[in-house]
């Protein structure tokens, strides 16, 4: 990425002409998620804040993927962590800080799920993650993932208490490994690792290189076992609904659909990325989003 796209991601960004909120949809918009879909269900206030909660972690993410050197993606997601603390001082200064200073009010959302996030992409900026034990892997996807999840309830109007807390941090853990087994290979070609050694070592896969450990014709066994722990993840959400209000998660409930879609695929696959087509179009995630948000009985 050049230059300019880099400092497009400081945290001292101000966005021009539009609002602080008009900036952070326009992030969203550029990303083309399938988030959008969940979030544009919302009404005003909410899809605000999940807009400026998005763009902040967009913003990030693009920080530690990016393809400078490793000291400037720490120094800038350390201003990002100085603008965080501007943030809960009630004095931002970049557009999707001020974006975010109405839900931090509104919607009581902790300063430390924004920290937690930034040291997340701080473990991806500090070089490829490859092959990490699993303690290290969870510790990442509750960063990277649990955090997003944390704070998305709470502007949804899930409530506090355990079942909330689980419903979010399970189904965030449930979103990440399927993406990490949705992208091995890709992963693997800029030289990241995300499945952990313990399982590669216990199926005889070497992993010195992603590369090597990503090609290897017995890495199926490592996925499933993977997978395996996502349906655990996406089993243990739904027991945590039963205590709780599905209306007031249906964003959440629309992104369950789509993300077990990618993980029925594939398991049909033999979790091999080559044999089906595994992108699902916009239509097909839209109707298996509104199927779990409206249609699907989750008691």
């Amino acid at each position: 990425m050049s230059a300019l796209v880099f400092d497009e991601l400081s945290p001292l960004v101000t966005g021009g002409a539009v609002s602080p909120q008009d900036y952070a949809a326009s992030v969203v918009t550029r990303s083309r998620s399938s988030f959008t879909f969940g979030m544009k269900m919302l009404e005003k206030t909410r899809r605000e804040a999940m807009f400026a909660i998005y763009a902040f972690a967009r913003t990030i993410d693009d920080i530690a993927d990016g393809d400078w050197p490793a000291d400037e993606k720490r120094e800038l997601l350390n201003a990002w962590k100085i603008e965080i603390d501007r943030l809960y001082a009630g004095e931002p200064q970049g557009a999707i800080a001020k974006a975010l200073l109405g839900p931090v009010k509104t919607f009581d959302l902790p300063k430390q799920e924004f920290l937690l996030m930034i040291d997340g992409m701080e473990m991806d900026a500090n070089g490829p993650v490859q092959a990490p034990d699993m303690e290290t892997l969870l510790a990442y996807t509750r960063r990277v993932a649990g955090t997003v999840g944390m704070l998305s309830v709470r502007v949804f109007g899930a409530g506090s208490g355990a079942g909330t807390e689980t419903f979010a941090l399970r189904l965030a853990d449930a979103f990440q490994l399927t993406n990490i087994l949705r992208d091995v290979e890709e992963d693997a070609g800029i030289d990241r690792l995300y499945l952990p050694r313990e399982l590669l070592e216990r199926h005889g896969i070497p992993h010195a290189t992603p590369a090597q450990a990503a090609h290897h014709p017995e890495i199926s066994r490592v996925c499933a076992d993977i997978g395996a722990i996502a349906r655990r993840d996406f089993l243990a959400a739904r027991e945590a609904l039963k205590s709780l209000d599905p209306k007031s998660l249906k964003p959440a409930l629309m992104m369950m659909g789509v993300y077990e879609g990618y993980l029925d695929r594939l398991e049909a696959a033999n979790w091999s990325r080559s044999v089906i087509p595994l992108k699902m179009s916009k239509v097909s995630k839209l109707l298996r989003g509104l199927h779990y948000a409206f249609f699907k009985n989750f008691r």
